[in-house]
């Protein structure tokens, strides 16, 4: 008998349904509240801040209503946060008393760090800078003040899709470099085909294998057919002192030839419907509407918050039994790239400081040849010395960089059921990946063991539509940690890989260990990048599997040097006792760099049983997030 179709309302309904208890101290937000209200349904107070400082002030009391746990029920509309919401460990629950923040009955609630553009007008005909093809076509806007200064940003969302900054992306074939001179930090190109009178705020981005990387244009020195760029420190040095990944000069004429680039930023650029510009000198903000769109009608956001929301504990004193359910979140900036330019080591791991070794080799690896110090990108919702936090039916969406980083310390949670669209960077990320005071190829196994992250759940999640800023982050990131249970989820549309575990680079084995990446589906990935696994590995990690995974719909892409080498599983240097088992695949193709000992490969690719396929991703109690 076919059963009916329910709808994702009515389901999230029934699901909230059951969080609710009579026993349960209930703190309701609206828009239409006042924090100077009680926190009724009745008499709803306005902000979640206000509602979770209400929440520890109960837990402070040790109130008798709080004996079935708190529960933050957020009504309809969107919330616009002016700083992260920071759940402290005295914000803490218990097994029976948990933090729950949930949307109400039928409410989609968003909470935003997105700022709105008002008061659009048509600009003025004859407008110094923008092309020809402008004239006539662009609306301008004052740009939004946040606490008096003028919001600084590289993201533009018009009615819920992303608007393009000015850019000679998609306009053709790329075109290519010609020669790097790494003595001089000089970079020879084909002179543009267009007048740089503005290097303000011009980008050069630049395809380097597996990742691509934000130059800012420092000059342009046209001599005749050939132009010489240079570029801004501190992202000059980097790009031409770090040796992985590199520009690629493909002196042989053996592959796609050399490394590919766009620019992006320059007023010269807004030249296609759907384009924007951010003029700084003038405060102003400069687009050029698509066919239909009313701009004295339209919402158009910009973002403003790098996190909406910051769980923060420590060591000693853990933020615990806390969970989200049913909410939004929405609107996130990153403006490092602006500021200090963005070349990245791996997945996003942008360089601090980075050169080749004159001696290779370390303790652990006599052949490395690389020292890279990394940062990490900023999430729009950070977990830090966790336990027993839960996200689930939630949407992170609209952001500049990564969706939701469970960042250390963090252990026994969940992250079910959640969708992740429009992400700038990686959608989920989890563990340790090195950083400013740790080098990236160096065995991770630290003396306090509650700096791990492990005992995770990361199931039933849509992934779709991220990495579309730096193309070289990913659908689902672990770096080092154990016992992480990574499952049923589904992963398409993504410019690198799928889903990523492991780091480090090493056979050595650490604290990683014990993951699992099973029924998992993966598809129309490796859209822009080189080197990619569907399912993609690095360093020892003892008793790993991966199994039952359905990977298909590999791209080829248009702009790597080598668009061919990418594969479904990819075990890269150091992978050690790791397991594939049962993964159905299109084709019969995988890759091992340099692995360890112990790897298993068992019944992989295409002749594996259909029903493997069939049943990987989304369990059917989750397909409705995809609505």
């Amino acid at each position: 008998m076919k059963r009916p179709k329910v709808t994702y309302c009515v389901l999230l309904a029934l699901l909230l349904g059951l969080f609710y208890n009579a026993s349960a101290a209930d703190i309701w937000v609206a828009k239409n509240g006042s924090d100077a209200n009680k926190g009724t349904k009745q008499s709803p107070l306005a902000t979640v801040h206000m509602a979770l400082r209400k929440a520890r002030e109960l837990r402070r009391l040790q109130d008798p209503s709080i004996a079935g746990g708190i529960q933050i029920i957020v009504e309809d509309g969107v919330y616009k946060f002016f700083e992260p919401l920071l759940i402290r460990p005295e914000d803490a629950g218990t097994a029976t008393s948990p933090t729950t923040i949930k949307a109400a009955p039928n409410a989609q609630p968003v909470f935003s760090g997105g700022v709105t553009v008002k008061n659009w007008r048509k600009a003025p005909d004859e407008i110094q800078g923008f092309p020809a093809e402008a004239t006539g076509k662009l609306w301008v806007a004052e740009v939004p003040l946040e606490g008096g200064q003028m919001v600084e940003f590289r993201q533009l969302w018009i009615n819920g899709q992303k608007a393009k900054r000015a850019t000679n992306l998609d306009e053709g074939e790329l075109d290519r470099i010609l020669s790097v001179d790494s003595a001089r930090q000089e970079m020879w190109i084909p002179t543009p085909k267009w007048d740089f009178k503005n290097l303000d705020q011009l980008e050069f981005v630049i395809h380097q294998w597996w990742a691509i990387a934000n130059l800012r244009v420092k000059s342009v020195e046209v001599l005749g057919e050939k132009t010489k760029l240079t570029f801004h420190q501190p992202e000059s040095q980097i790009e031409f002192q770090h040796p992985w990944p590199a520009p690629f000069i493909d002196e042989k004429k053996e592959y796609n030839g050399n490394s590919a680039y766009y620019w992006q930023g320059a007023a010269e650029l807004l030249n296609q419907p759907g384009e924007w510009y951010l003029d700084k000198k003038g405060d102003k903000v400069y687009y050029w509407p698509k066919a239909g769109e009313n701009m004295q009608e339209a919402e158009a956001i910009v973002p403003f918050l790098e996190t909406i929301v910051q769980v923060e504990g420590n060591a000693d004193h853990l933020v615990e039994h806390v969970e989200f359910v049913g909410i939004g979140f929405e609107h996130t900036t990153w403006m490092r790239p602006s500021h200090r330019g963005h070349v990245p080591l791996q997945a996003g791991w942008y360089i601090l400081e980075a050169y080749k070794l004159k001696q290779p080799g370390t303790p652990d690896k006599a052949s490395l040849e690389n020292q890279a110090w990394t940062g990490r990108q900023p999430a729009g919702v950070a977990v830090n010395y966790a336990k027993k936090i839960r996200f689930e039916r939630c949407r992170f969406e609209h952001m500049a960089a990564t969706g939701l980083d469970f960042v250390e310390g963090v252990s026994n949670s969940e992250i079910i059921g959640n969708v992740f669209k429009d992400l700038g960077g990686t959608g989920i990320q989890a563990g340790y990946f090195g950083g400013p005071d740790f080098e990236s190829h160096l065995p991770y196994n630290p003396i306090d063991q509650r700096e791990l992250v492990h005992h995770l759940t990361i199931a039933n999640n849509y992934i779709t539509n991220v990495t579309n800023e730096d193309w070289g982050t990913v659908g689902i990131s672990v770096g080092s940690a154990h016992d992480v249970n990574i499952e049923h989820n589904e992963v398409s549309d993504i410019n690198y890989s799928g889903i990523c575990v492991g780091w480090f680079w090493t056979k050595t084995i650490t604290s990683a260990k014990n993951n699992r990446i099973h029924a998992n589906r993966i598809h129309h990935f490796a859209k822009q990048m080189y080197d990619v696994g569907g399912i993609y590995t690095l360093s020892a990690q003892p008793n790993t599997v991966i199994s039952e995974n359905a990977i298909y719909d590999l791209q080829d892409a248009p702009y790597a040097h080598m668009p061919h080498h990418h594969q479904y599983i990819y075990f890269d240097e150091g992978s050690s006792y790791i397991r594939a088992i049962d993964n159905w695949t299109e084709k019969d193709k995988f890759f091992s760099n340099s692995p360890g000992p112990g790897n298993l490969w068992e019944n992989n690719g295409p002749k594996v049983d259909l029903s493997i396929r069939k049943k990987a991703g989304l369990e059917e109690d989750y397909q409705n997030i995809k609505e």
